[in-house]
């Protein structure tokens, strides 16, 4: 988990050079980039730039520090969060870097009965003390990865999302009214590969 914040720097994120005075020479210190899973929570309160750096991360799968590029080891996901009430001192993210993402979730308020199970798990002790329990090893999620190419897509499959995706756009002749009138960029490419 790493918390967006208007001071973060993209070495904070990716890692730098380190310099070494006993041995008169640069390390390259990994920041915390490389994992599997990360979430970049309130993404849109840091800077164009550090946004700029993970989202190559997630579009390359790889990150330079230096003269040095590094893979991202697989698998690599990354979550992220907005808190849209709060606009001051954000940096929100444009169109461009939303569509690196496969999918948003709105999340409503909860309603009274959540919020009292939220005070109810609050007052018994914070959930993450609870055991973690393994559900997927990090060698079967790619075991699985794997498997998906071996699917036959059939020309009909890629007919409909094209279609869907070509539904998304306004303006297009195909798209439903409320397309039209409420989306103002359809999905791209990377939509229908996600989809497919």
């Amino acid at each position: 988990r790493i918390r967006f914040t208007p001071d973060l720097l993209p070495a904070d994120l990716l890692g730098t050079l380190v310099y070494n005075q006993k041995e008169s020479n640069f390390f390259i210190k990994k920041g915390p980039i490389f994992s599997n899973i990360i979430l970049a929570d309130e993404i849109n309160r840091s800077p164009a730039k550090v946004q700029s750096a993970l989202l190559e991360a997630m579009q390359e799968r790889q990150v330079t520090i230096g003269e040095k590029t590094f893979e991202l080891e697989a698998p690599f996901l990354v979550l992220a969060t907005q808190n849209p009430i709060e606009q001051e001192g954000t940096y929100p993210l444009p169109e461009a870097k939303l569509d690196r993402f496969i999918f948003k979730l709105v999340i409503p308020f909860p309603s009274g009965e959540n919020l009292k199970k939220i005070g109810m798990l609050n007052v018994n002790g914070p959930a993450s003390s609870k055991a973690v329990k393994t559900v997927l090893s990090r060698q079967r999620i790619l075991e699985m990865r794997r498997a998906i190419v071996d699917i036959p897509v059939t020309d009909r499959i890629y007919d409909f999302v094209v279609q869907l995706i070509q539904d998304t756009h306004p303006g297009t002749g195909k798209a439903p009214e409320n397309v039209t009138r409420y989306v103002r960029y359809g999905a791209s490419p990377r939509g229908l590969n996600a989809i497919i």
